[in-house]
């Protein structure tokens, strides 16, 4: 066992180190959605959420042709072009910046992301048959936590060097001729070019790494023995009708969690708090994911099983959300960022739970299950849309009520629908 442990460590070290891009990439945007609505003078919330659509969108499109990807060139080498793939992005926020083009911005995000729909179909399996599938939930929470560490670190880095004047700044714009003002928003676009050369450089260091290093390859066939359900009498992926319902709770798993890290700080600006306040929201948020997650490393399996876990988030996210809605200011907005707790084990949960038994099928449902990452783009579009119809940030919140309540479902009788219990 010791011996089987060790053998562990050194792929868990270099997928940890992945799971580290992955925050530091994905949980900028709660910055640059702010940043980019001043930089770019974005006139709506519906406008600057599409940070998070042009993101995430590209897990809904590149989910299934990530996993023929990796079909045929194994997880190694998969990782490998992901990480590359993403380097191209980064480098298309140089220009970007350097024309002040929002489009351009958002090409940028949809490479990024597609570079990380092919990493996170390989990574999160991988994570997942690396060991017993009962203790799944632990590793994807120690992934998790090398995640939202790198997401702490994106917005406090960022919010200095993008929103640190933001209330003088937006002031003074107002007072400004034009072209003042043209030359003022160039200089705050400007920012963002080192920070995404020496991104872009990281990325490409990465990819060569990875290609370098032991990271072994995974038989997904091996890890069907001892399920309940054998994958090898099966013939299609729709013969799982629980990795569908998974895909689902993934969804709006992704939309609620993003909008809890995303969209804290517009709506501490809707507050009327101070910009050099609300900068940090975010990783108030992404703290208590954290803490979620070192929770799960010592409960899961020990104390909590992997559906009691998720059984726990689901429920107090929606008290959390109804708080949230219900109270106002500051606590509000603490409400807000406590979902970050609720929502730590429910990722690390509904992957096993929903990758259960595939066998041979692993990738292809790894690839359906990161096409479910889009509920990122999808649902704070939709909060964005709300927010501005109804001229009610708090109100839009009402939106997370249900997709709590079925990640619940998931949780205690959606997961075991087809399967033997």
């Amino acid at each position: 066992m010791t011996n089987q442990k060790n053998g562990y460590l050194v792929p868990m070290i270099i997928i940890g180190t992945l799971f580290f891009i992955f925050g530091f990439v994905t949980w900028v945007n709660g910055t640059l959605i702010p940043y980019l609505k001043i930089a770019c003078q974005l006139e709506s919330d519906f406008q600057a959420y599409l940070v998070t659509t042009a993101f995430f969108i590209a897990y809904g499109v590149m989910g299934i042709p990530s996993s023929y990807v990796l079909n045929l060139t194994g997880y190694k080498k998969g990782m490998a072009v992901g990480l590359l793939v993403m380097a191209v992005g980064a480098a298309t926020f140089i220009p970007a910046a350097q024309a002040r083009n929002y489009n351009l911005f958002l090409t940028g995000l949809f490479i990024i992301g597609t570079g990380l729909a092919l990493l996170q179909t390989a990574s999160n399996p991988y994570v997942t048959i690396l060991g017993p599938i009962e203790s799944a939930a632990q590793r994807i929470s120690i992934m998790g936590v090398c995640n939202k560490v790198a997401g702490i670190l994106a917005g406090i880095i960022f919010g200095y060097i993008a929103l640190k004047d933001a209330d003088h700044l937006t002031a003074s714009l107002k007072a400004m001729d034009a072209v003042a003002k043209e030359a003022q928003l160039n200089e705050l676009a400007s920012r963002v070019i080192v920070p995404y050369i020496i991104i872009t450089a990281v990325l490409v260091v990465l990819a060569v790494a990875v290609i370098l290093s032991s990271l072994p390859e995974i038989n997904e066939e091996d890890s069907e023995e001892g399920t309940d359900t054998s994958a090898s009498s099966k013939t299609s992926i729709f013969q799982f009708p629980h990795l569908f319902l998974g895909a689902l709770a993934l969804f709006v798993y992704v939309g609620v969690e993003v909008m809890a890290a995303d969209t804290i700080i517009s709506y501490g600006k809707y507050l009327n708090i101070e910009m050099s306040t609300a900068r940090y929201f975010s990783q108030a948020t992404l703290g208590f994911m954290l803490l979620g997650y070192i929770t799960g490393i010592f409960t899961i399996p020990r104390i909590l099983s992997q559906e009691l876990a998720m059984k726990i988030c689901a429920i107090s996210g929606a008290i959390f959300t109804v708080l949230a809605v219900l109270t106002s200011g500051a606590t509000s907005v603490l409400f807000i960022a406590l979902l970050g707790l609720s929502n730590s084990l429910i990722w690390p949960a509904v992957w096993p739970l929903a990758l259960e038994g595939l066998g041979k099928f692993t990738k292809l449902a790894s690839g359906l299950l990161v096409m479910a990452i889009a509920g990122g783009a999808i649902l704070p579009l939709i909060y964005g849309s709300l927010s501005d119809k109804l001229h009610n940030a708090q109100t839009a919140y009402w939106i997370m009520l249900p997709c709590y309540l079925y990640i619940l479902y998931f949780g205690t009788k959606g997961h075991l629908v087809g399967r033997k219990k």
